[in-house]
């Protein structure tokens, strides 16, 4: 096991480095990155001065190196050693892992990450929980009563709330729940810190509930699908055989087995929400990474927009090696080679 979750890691570091490679070619050689980074009001020398300050005039391999180099040890901004002997009261310290530095918000990615990520963290967190708990238990709800009228029930209500787009599921829980009927605060993320967790819990209430009904919709349709499945397979017909009650052959074989296939659903699509719910954080003006993204692209703020993908990249590629490891212990018929 752990000679495959070495070998899982060593695969996953390749795959970040040619993804930052890539990445960082899309996005630095669309166009000019200091002229974009100074605005549109820069005179030249002003565009050559912001090129030596964040190491656009080197080649393009170098800036990446160099970038590469500042997720190892951190950099120093401005780039130039001159211009950092000159005025060395601006001189910004980027600490490992360094991601970049945004002249368009005069901080480093790293700085605008840590200001975003606990928000879009906590969302994506409340929201797992919500989505998976109800969503596997309503699906194997629904497969022990196939055919029957609560079957039908939990299946289309999980139709229409995946038919509903996010936004809209969105507004109305927040306009006659928060605003119009009082039920609940209207959400305002403060760190669980400050606020306390029942006041932390309260503002992820909605948001979290809008994105966990869209995914709850089809985690029930899913787990239901793949219940009834395992359930008629011999070796659930020899465990009843058997004479085990119904309810350990559904825990410890139908279900177990059903939840191979939506361990990678969930990872997946939890190292998608950390990356972001943009929808979701926009309807509820929630400072999160998906508003953070938003807001690089309208901006044009390159090294925000290749912090941010690499981020997302790399909780991606995590999530898919925690599912792999997973699929042994939840599964006993997968063998890790």
């Amino acid at each position: 096991m752990l000679a495959y979750i070495v070998r899982r890691l060593f695969i996953g570091v390749i795959m970040l480095l040619v993804m930052s490679m890539v990445t960082f070619v899309l996005f630095f050689s669309t166009g000019d990155p200091a002229r974009r980074a100074c605005g549109k009001n820069c005179s030249l020398a002003q565009i050559e001065q912001t090129k030596k300050s964040l190491g656009y005039d080197k080649p393009l391999v170098s800036q990446w190196t160099d970038f590469l180099e500042g997720i190892v040890k951190g950099r120093q901004f401005p780039d130039d050693p001159v211009l950092r002997e000159r005025n060395p009261e601006q001189v910004v310290d980027c600490a490992a892992p360094c991601l970049g530095y945004s002249v368009v918000n005069v901080a480093t990615v790293n700085e605008e990450i840590k200001e975003s990520f606990p928000v879009s963290l906590s969302l994506a967190l409340i929201a797992l929980i919500m989505w998976v708990t109800g969503g596997v238990l309503l699906g194997v709800f629904a497969a022990v009563f196939k055919g029957s009228i609560l079957d039908r029930g939990v299946v289309g209500l999980s139709l229409i709330f995946y038919a509903f787009p996010t936004f809209f599921i969105g507004v109305f829980l927040l306009k006659f729940l928060a605003i119009k009927w009082g039920l609940t605060p209207v959400p305002s993320y403060t760190p669980i810190a400050e606020a306390g967790v029942f006041t932390w819990l309260n503002n992820l209430l909605l948001p979290a509930l809008t994105l966990a009904l869209v995914y709850m919709a089809g985690y029930v349709r899913i787990t239901r699908a793949f219940v009834l499945e395992s359930m008629s397979e011999d070796y659930v017909r020899t465990a009843r055989a058997k004479g085990l009650p119904n309810r350990v052959v559904l825990v410890k074989h139908s279900v177990r087995a059903a939840l191979t296939p939506l361990v990678t659903m969930v990872g997946l699509d939890f190292a998608g929400l950390v990356g972001g719910a943009i929808i979701t954080e926009t309807v509820f003006n929630f400072n999160g990474l998906g508003k953070l993204a938003v807001q690089s692209i309208q901006t044009k703020d390159l090294p925000t927009m290749v912090g941010l993908v690499l981020l997302l990249g790399a909780f991606v590629i995590v999530a898919n090696i925690i599912v792999d490891v997973l699929y042994a212990v939840i599964d006993p018929r997968v063998r890790v080679g």
